[in-house]
């Protein structure tokens, strides 16, 4: 009789999709709420996104027991270091300590794709992108989760960055104002939902400027 082994696995993908736009003086970052597993939504109402300094939030898709545990341990740093530093972290601060905090566990990796978002020292607009073992860059614009190969080809399309290998260096700033990026996250939400069934019911938008920190949702169809 032939040894049957069980198919476990210590991971699961519980769908939805993050967007992140940086301006010039301000970053958008959206993610869906719904959270399923399979073909079951196990609840409509999940925040993907989380708060991590004054001027820089997250925006994680995956497996989102290890998306809480990856937050716990980047506010417990953040702790540590305002505690020594006697200031918050920045932004590009933080993007680098997230990329070493996935990288640290890249032989049992925390299963989360991460967008990063928020304001530099200088006030402008940034994104981070990361895989899930801490590949990192900077970018005007970018998409995870499984609704990002719908996502990406049109942002693509509205926002396409000059390439880096251009000298000299552009911003990876986009050009557009901060309504103008507002209603392309909204317009690119309603476009993936009707095609992918892990992206859906409500869009939470992030909006981080000088004057702070702005929430605002929008309905999403429930199907």
């Amino acid at each position: 009789m032939t040894k049957q082994q069980a198919n476990w696995s210590p991971y699961d993908n519980n769908g939805g999709s993050c967007v992140a736009v940086a301006g010039a003086d301000y970053c958008v970052v959206a993610a869906d709420t719904r959270m399923s597993t399979g073909y079951s939504i196990l609840t409509r109402d999940y925040s993907k996104i989380c708060k991590l300094a004054d001027k820089c939030v997250m925006a994680s898709s995956g497996f989102q027991a290890d998306v809480k545990a990856l937050q716990k341990l980047l506010a417990a740093r953040h702790l540590i270091y305002q505690q020594q530093h006697n200031k918050q972290m920045s932004c590009p601060a933080m993007g680098q300590l997230l990329s070493n905090t996935l990288y640290y566990k890249r032989f049992f990796p925390y299963y989360s794709f991460n967008v990063l978002g928020g304001l530099d020292s200088e006030g402008k607009g940034c994104v981070f992108t990361y895989d899930a073992v801490g590949s990192y860059e900077r970018v005007g614009y970018s998409s995870q989760g499984s609704g990002s190969t719908l996502i990406m080809p049109f942002l693509d399309n509205q926002l396409k960055s000059p390439s880096p290998l251009l000298l000299p260096a552009l911003d990876a700033v986009t050009p557009l104002s901060e309504s103008e990026a507002v209603d392309l996250v909204k317009t690119v939400f309603a476009s993936a939902t009707e095609r992918d069934i892990y992206t859906g019911d409500k869009l939470e938008i992030v909006v981080i400027n000088a004057e702070g920190i702005r929430r605002e949702y929008i309905e999403l169809r429930k199907d």
